[in-house]
């Protein structure tokens, strides 16, 4: 399945027109220890840019920004008693929430693995 990645550090992992999205191993580690997510309702219909979940950490609130448009059908309910998994495991078992892409053309402003991994090296 192919990953995207966006400037705001959340990755997207893409099987036909669905997307999982969470936020990368470089974005928990800037975030320290969570203590919260605030995960989006099934049904949301979000725009690229949206910022349907928010992550609070020990050191601060942080937003997460939707990488695509489209509409939840899913969020990891296996956040709600166990929030650190962004933390241990935050590109596979703690994703956030899934999406049915509305404009996949949507992908090709995003990263992938070797773009973003320069991206972050010039941080």
């Amino acid at each position: 399945m192919p990953r995207y990645f966006s400037e705001d550090h959340e990755w997207i992992e893409v099987e036909g027109d669905t997307g999982t999205v969470g936020i990368t191993d470089y974005a928990q580690g800037q975030l320290g220890d969570i203590t919260f997510v605030e995960l989006p309702e099934a049904g949301a219909t979000v725009k690229k840019g949206d910022a349907p979940c928010v992550v609070d950490s020990v050191k601060a609130a942080s937003d997460v920004y939707a990488p695509v448009s489209g509409t939840v059908t899913e969020s990891n309910a296996a956040l709600e008693g166990e929030p650190e998994l962004v933390n241990s495991d935050p590109e596979t078992g703690g994703w956030l929430f899934r999406l049915t892409l509305s404009d996949p053309a949507e992908l090709d402003g995003l990263m992938d693995q070797a773009a973003y991994d320069e991206f972050v090296a010039g941080l």
